[in-house]
């Protein structure tokens, strides 16, 4: 009996970790898209050129990840 019940927790935790590294691997995914945006942001926040509002429309249109 306990080890069926022993064999069930295993499975279960097994089942838990898969999820839990599926989460982190969308986690990671969602995170990279952000600092990529942060990063266009920046650039743009920072850039003194004439072409700030041209870069604007560019990425208006461009798709998003």
């Amino acid at each position: 009996m306990f080890k069926r019940w022993l064999k069930h927790k295993e499975a279960m935790t097994q089942v838990i970790a898969a999820q839990t590294a599926e989460q982190a691997a969308q986690y990671a995914a969602h995170v990279e898209r952000l600092e990529q945006r942060v990063r266009v942001l920046e650039r743009i926040v920072t850039d003194r050129g004439i072409a700030v509002a041209d870069e604007i429309e560019q990425l208006r249109d461009a798709p998003l990840n």
